[in-house]
Formats: structure tokens, C-alpha cells, sequence
């Protein structure tokens, strides 16, 4: 190789101050020329040089935000909600495919049947899960995060549980669209699953994550037990999706969500108790 990049020109990119096209001609040269990558490495700053190895360690080992992290960013989100949202585990692609497998599933046995009954029965349980799985320690895999996050606790929950229930209904909302026979009747889960919603996270200060999603599940299939067995023909609905039912699970929604709201400093002190 004839020709070498002079000292000073060595002296000048490692400072950052090499100009193109000199700059252009030294960064090709440097590839190949193991004498000045030696001579380079002796006219640097080892200060400077390890921190720069430092930046660079850093910025490989930040994580990648993902697509939904990305996406809440930009309508925005602040970064420290959009990452703790990106982390709630009912948005996250498996969870997402479950729902939609098992919503499929009670779809076609609705087909089968010709009764929408199971689909309207499972159909409530599906938010009340999903915010069950994206609040608490024993179930949150990011639950220091949430401590720690500069975010009042009840305003977090309020956040993640808005996230799930647009995911959740918004998979029951298309899941309705595939049965048209049952007109207004197919959406007799909405109330009832606002009902089941808000009532677990009522208990929840009580209770915990765990035991109050758990007793409210139970009491629903247990309402739909009763109901059954007071059914007097297969073609009538069950009372929980009658008018009167209806009622009854706005009524419940509009308790829970008041008891939610007087209890929500609670929810600060759940976490602390829980840590």
C-alpha cells in the first residue's frame, strides 16, 4: 500500500474533526490498512475512547421498542405509559390470538346450536380476565415497573384497564358481526361485561388481583346456573340477557364504577402493601 493517512489528518478523526472528503478517503483507507488503525489507536484519547465504547454498549443494549410501543408514542403517549402498556400481557400477540381462537370457537358452536347463550356467556368473561391479567404482582411481569413509574396508581390502572376493554370488546364486536340472525340480541354481553369489569376492580383493593376477577367470574357463571335452571323453554332467553337483566347490569356498572371511584387512593396503598 503506497499511500497512508498523515498523522495529523489521524489526530484530526479522532477528534471528530476531519473534514470530507479527506474524512471519506480516511474511513475507507482505516478498513484496510492495519498500520494506521495502529497508529490511530495511538494518537487517541483513551478517555474519550472508552466512553465512546460506552455510548455505543448503551445504545446496543436499549431495547427496541415494538410496533405497539411505537405506535403509542406517536399519537402521544408519554414513553414510560407507552412502555408499560406495551408490556400489559393481554395485548400482547398470543393472548390476542387466544381470545380470537376461542371466540371463533364459540362462534361456529353458536352456528351449530343455533343458540347464541355460550357465546353470550363467555363473552363478559373475556374483559374481566384480561384487566385480572394486566394489574397486580402475582400477574403483571412488569409489576416494579408500575410501582416505581411516575404514574398515580389508580390513573395506571384506569390506562391499562381502557387498553384491554378496547381490545377486548373490540374482539367481541367482531365476533358479533358473525352472527347477524340474532339482530340486538347478539350484543347482550356488552352490559354485562362493563358489570363484571367494573365490579372486580371494585374488589380488587379488597380482595387482590387474583381472588376478586375470581369470586366475580364464579358469581356470573352462577347467575347463568340459576338462570338456566329457572328457564322455561330452550327459545327463551336467559334473565341475565333480558331487558330486566340489561337493567340490572347497568345498574351494577354504574355501582361499581362509583364504588371504583371513591375507592381509587386505594389502589396506591395496594401497591405498597404489595411490594
Amino acid at each position: 500500500m503506497t499511500w497512508h493517512v498523515a498523522e495529523e489528518d489521524l489526530r484530526a478523526y479522532a477528534r471528530g474533526e476531519l473534514a470530507a472528503p479527506l474524512l471519506w478517503s480516511a474511513d475507507t483507507h482505516l478498513a484496510a490498512c492495519a498500520e494506521c488503525r495502529a497508529l490511530l489507536a495511538g494518537v487517541t484519547d483513551p478517555v474519550v475512547l472508552g466512553a465512546g465504547w460506552e455510548r455505543l454498549d448503551a445504545e446496543l443494549d436499549v431495547p427496541r421498542p415494538g410496533w405497539l410501543e411505537s405506535l403509542l408514542t406517536r399519537v402521544g403517549v408519554a414513553d414510560h405509559t407507552a412502555r408499560l402498556l406495551a408490556a400489559t400481557p393481554v395485548l400482547r400477540r398470543s393472548w390476542l390470538a387466544a381470545v380470537v381462537f376461542l371466540l371463533l370457537v364459540t362462534v361456529g358452536a353458536v352456528h351449530t346450536t343455533e343458540s347464541p347463550t355460550l357465546f353470550l356467556a363467555l363473552a363478559p368473561l373475556l374483559p374481566l380476565v384480561g384487566v385480572a391479567l394486566s394489574y397486580g404482582p402475582a400477574l403483571d411481569p412488569t409489576y416494579e415497573m408500575t410501582v416505581v413509574a411516575p404514574t398515580h396508581g389508580f390513573r395506571l390502572l384506569m390506562i391499562r384497564t381502557l387498553a384491554v376493554l378496547v381490545a377486548g370488546l373490540g374482539l367481541n364486536g367482531l365476533a358479533t358481526l358473525a352472527l347477524p340472525g340474532y339482530g340486538l340480541r347478539a350484543l347482550a354481553w356488552l352490559l354485562p361485561a362493563l358489570a363484571l369489569t367494573a365490579t372486580g376492580l371494585a374488589l380488587t383493593p379488597r380482595l387482590g388481583p387474583v381472588l376478586a376477577p375470581s369470586l366475580v367470574g364464579g358469581a356470573w357463571i352462577a347467575v347463568l346456573l340459576a338462570a338456566q335452571a329457572a328457564q322455561q323453554s330452550n327459545t327463551e332467553a336467559l334473565a341475565p340477557f333480558t331487558a330486566a337483566g340489561q337493567g340490572v347490569a347497568g345498574a351494577v356498572t354504574a355501582l361499581g364504577a362509583g364504588l371504583l371511584f371513591l375507592l381509587r387512593d386505594r389502589f396506591d396503598l395496594f401497591n405498597g402493601s404489595a411490594a
